[in-house]
């Protein structure tokens, strides 16, 4: 039996040839995310924002009222600019509030601001269902915060720094300019939508950077395979060639991945939709970014044809010059 084959083994697309235009998008992409994320921030969840959030179900409507809701809350006393937001399906709604100062390390201060909130919207609504309730300090998701962007910060770094052992520098450079751009990406996607993010999608964002540098190191393997092999030919051809050669198990590897999210994006729990929404963008992100920057760079950045081959050192030339004698 004939095997599938997605990609055919003749494939020459010409993805140099149009990479001015696209690294350009790609600037004005990076430009954009970190745009929105100062403008219209990022959409914190209890693990970075602190305070307490509060799953409810309201179980014998059809949609929860979200104004009423925030009206309530905004009555009492205790609670300080609420956020409600349906979570989940349309009768299922997080709060989340502020703690005061006099809640931090006082559990008993929390456990009674969510007795009091519960008992508001119990008044109004007796078919509320109180699914879960978390709780953090501002003292706790500060650290988170300044955790997680070291996290990002470190990954990024030593992804370039063992490129950069393995190849050359130009190699290490081209990884983590990539990187760099799919991280932002990302996050102005996030700020766009106001998707929650939360401790999950950090890490949706660290598992982003470990598929694109996955993409990354297979293309560049090969660049550097092809350019021992191919003396003279012209460094766009050449990174074009390796880009085809590749292409199958790219195509085949993110397939792969699709197959595996699509059923959790679309039916899976409401708790995962952000990190798997994060994930399934950036398997398109880090695709676009191996083929269309990591690879492109290394023409600017000087990459040629004789990168990989030693350099004749003066001893080299003078033992030559013996032999020739002889």
């Amino acid at each position: 039996m004939k095997l599938l084959k997605l990609v055919p083994e003749d494939t020459n697309i010409k993805f140099l040839k149009v990479r001015v235009p696209f690294f350009i998008l790609s600037i004005l992409l990076t430009i954009g995310g970190w745009v929105a994320v100062a403008t219209m921030g990022l959409n914190y969840g209890v693990d970075f924002a602190g305070g307490q959030e509060i799953r409810a179900t309201f179980t014998e409507t059809a949609e929860a009222p979200v104004v009423e809701l925030r009206e309530t809350l905004t009555a009492l006393e205790s609670v300080e600019d609420p956020i409600v937001q349906r979570f989940g399906g349309p009768n299922e709604v997080s709060i989340r509030v502020k703690l005061p100062p006099e809640a931090e390390g006082n559990p008993e201060f929390a456990n009674q601001m969510t007795n009091q909130i519960v008992e508001a919207i119990s008044v109004n609504h007796p078919d509320v269902r109180i699914d879960g309730v978390d709780s953090v300090s501002g003292k706790v998701s500060g650290e988170f915060r300044n955790d997680a962007a070291l996290a990002l910060l470190a990954a990024m770094m030593m992804v370039a720094i063992y490129i950069w052992i393995r190849f050359e520098w130009q190699f290490g450079v081209g990884a983590l300019f990539a990187l760099f751009h799919d991280v932002s990406v990302t996050l102005g996607l996030f700020a766009l939508t106001q998707m929650e993010f939360s401790l999950r999608i950090i890490a949706a964002i660290l598992a982003i950077i470990g598929y694109s540098l996955n993409d990354t190191i297979v293309v560049y393997d090969r660049i550097r395979e092809n350019l021992k092999k191919y003396r003279k030919m012209p460094l766009p051809e050449l990174l074009d060639l390796s880009v085809n050669e590749t292409l199958a198990r790219t195509v085949m590897t993110s397939l792969t991945l699709l197959v595996a999210l699509l059923p959790l994006l679309f039916f899976g729990p409401a708790s995962l939709f952000g990190l798997v929404a994060a994930i399934t963008a950036g398997l398109f992100i880090g695709t676009y970014s191996s083929v269309y920057l990591a690879s492109p760079l290394l023409i600017w950045m000087g990459v040629t044809s004789d990168s990989f081959v030693p350099q004749e050192t003066e001893t080299d030339i003078q033992e030559k010059k013996v032999l020739g004698k002889l």
